[in-house]
């Protein structure tokens, strides 16, 4: 501000003193008898030691007298001309932070009075950046002054609002609450705005199934490391993958990883071949047209291969596909088309092919049960996983992964494990591998009471590596206290074991027991 040929200075200090009765009370006097008026003052005190942070506004020519004044004053230790003082810091940094939340914020005072506002809160409100601290909030034109009910107490929780606003309309929640002191007083109020596309824009998300990732992963073992690798160098060739594993060892999780880091926009589409009955498995992978078969619906259905379209398919247990069905499957693959049952169009198709077995592809090629250039068409890049007791260092790791999800499923604070449960889980052989040591460890989390799982909780599911001479050997010795009926599924599980030893397939065995192929995949589901 220029007084004819005055000029009035702000001027900011930092002043170190001893610490001492009556040093704010001699400054005071010092700037009064100068003409400076205290615009802003700090003081922090520290192992005898106060260091005062001024702002002093005051004429130019005074500037120099005053700075001489204060350093004659007693016990000054040192003196500083300084461009930017400890509150303004923090107001910067704050207003840093509310500028990078998506939310609007605005703050006032006791009085109504604007404080701070973020530039979200600016842009809804359209407020210019000039108008906002320091002005009262009643003397702006906004849609309502809710806030300013606050300073009598009241709160209000995610109140729904429209706002008319130069780019539209624009809907939002608001949240009020008063602000108070440590005694309690009510010294200002704020009010949160959410926009309500970005709430329904996570809500969407939230909904959405989860992506699995290669991180989903676990495992320190070279083979976990060494099959990761090879599967991420792949991820986004279109090349045909064949993943081999026992059952249970994760083969679906690498293959929805690898759809993950494909790049591909289509869906991830994964087919048990072994669930679906046979007379459903080529109308399901292939579609069919209208009226085509009996119990067909009049608008026909597109296949698995269909719905995949720009994304990947993947064939669990592909071995159980019936020769007729792999003939189809390896035209698909060749001609990069589809015909529907009952239809005369081919149907380009562009779905990425993953496929899985828990069976020896090329042992079941020399038994001329699963064809020989099929077996070449989709085996150009193979995964082979390792069940768990090959890999036994990553049982550690799984059972603290699973432990983790187990606790806040159940809400439970379990720290982890003792040595003899570690050891327990160790030394199993593990034929479920991975999906097995996850059911033991909801079983030993549900059962534990304490902070740590023990070996006495750890109850391990029937070994389905021991021989049936050793199970008829332990049922000798240990039925007599048995009822009719757990005698009865103990036989019943040593024929189906028998059969499905003996055959080559799922569906073999259904027709060798004289059962359906969905009734047999029940019993197993029971007995397993």
């Amino acid at each position: 501000m220029v007084w004819g040929s005055r000029v009035e200075i702000n001027l900011k200090l930092k002043l170190l003193f001893k610490d001492r009765a009556g040093i704010l009370a001699s400054l005071a006097a010092l700037l009064a008898a100068e003409q400076f008026n205290i615009s802003a003052l700090d003081v922090e005190r520290e192992e005898g030691k106060a260091t005062l942070y001024l702002e002093a506004e005051g004429m130019e020519r005074g500037r120099q007298r005053l700075v001489e004044a204060i350093s004659e004053l007693p016990d000054l230790l040192e003196i500083a001309v300084i461009q930017t003082l400890p509150h303004e810091k923090r107001e910067k940094r704050m207003q840093i932070l509310l500028d990078s939340v998506s939310d609007g914020i605005l703050f006032i005072d006791e009085a109504g009075c604007i404080v701070l506002m973020n530039s979200v809160a600016h842009q809804v409100l359209g407020i210019s950046p000039e108008l906002g601290p320091g002005k009262r909030i009643t003397d702006l034109q906004l849609p309502d002054y809710t806030v300013l009910e606050c300073l009598s107490g009241k709160s209000f929780l995610n109140v729904k609002k429209d706002v008319i606003t130069k780019k539209g309309r624009l809907q939002f929640f608001v949240t009020c609450k008063p602000i108070t002191d440590r005694e309690g007083r009510i010294i200002g109020a704020v009010e949160i705005m959410k926009d309500m596309k970005e709430i329904k824009s996570l809500a969407h998300a939230l909904l959405q199934p989860r992506q699995i990732t290669f991180s989903d992963i676990i495992g320190e073992s070279r083979a976990v490391k060494d099959a990761l690798s090879f599967a991420q160098k792949i991820a986004r060739t279109d090349s045909y993958i064949s993943i081999q594993g026992e059952s249970g060892t994760g083969k679906e999780l690498f293959a929805a990883a690898i759809h993950s880091a494909s790049g591909r926009s289509g869906p991830f589409v994964p087919v048990n071949c072994a669930a679906l009955p046979e007379h459903l498995l080529e109308s399901e992978l292939f579609g069919f047209v209208g009226g085509s078969f009996t119990g067909a619906s009049k608008e026909g259905k597109p296949g698995l291969f269909e719905v995949a379209q720009g994304g990947t398919i993947f064939l669990d247990e592909i071995t159980e596909l019936p020769l007729a069905l792999q003939s189809k499957l390896l035209r698909v693959l060749q001609e990069k088309t589809v015909r529907r049952i009952g239809g005369t169009r081919e149907l380009a198709v562009n779905a990425r092919l993953i496929t899985a077995t828990n069976k020896r592809l090329e042992q079941m090629v020399k038994e001329r049960s699963f064809r020989e250039d099929l077996y070449y068409r989709i085996n150009v890049l193979p995964i082979h996983i390792l069940p768990l007791r090959e890999r036994r260092e990553d049982i550690p790791l799984l059972a603290e992964h699973f432990l983790m999800q187990l606790n806040a499923l159940l809400d439970k604070p379990i720290a982890g494990f003792t040595g003899e449960a570690l050891t327990l889980l160790g030394s199993h052989s593990w034929p479920g591998n991975v999906r097995q040591l996850r059911n033991v460890m909801e079983r030993a989390a549900i059962l534990c009471t304490g902070e740590q799982i023990d070996s006495s909780v750890i109850q391990l599911s029937f070994d389905m590596d021991r021989t049936i001479k050793d199970i008829k050997d332990q049922g000798h010795s240990s039925s007599a206290g048995e009822s009719l009926h757990a005698k009865l599924q103990r036989y019943e599980q040593q024929i189906i074991d028998e059969a499905i030893s003996a055959s080559k397939s799922i569906r073999q065995a259904a027709l060798k027991l004289e059962i359906s192929h969905t009734a047999l995949l029940k019993k197993l589901k029971k007995v397993r």
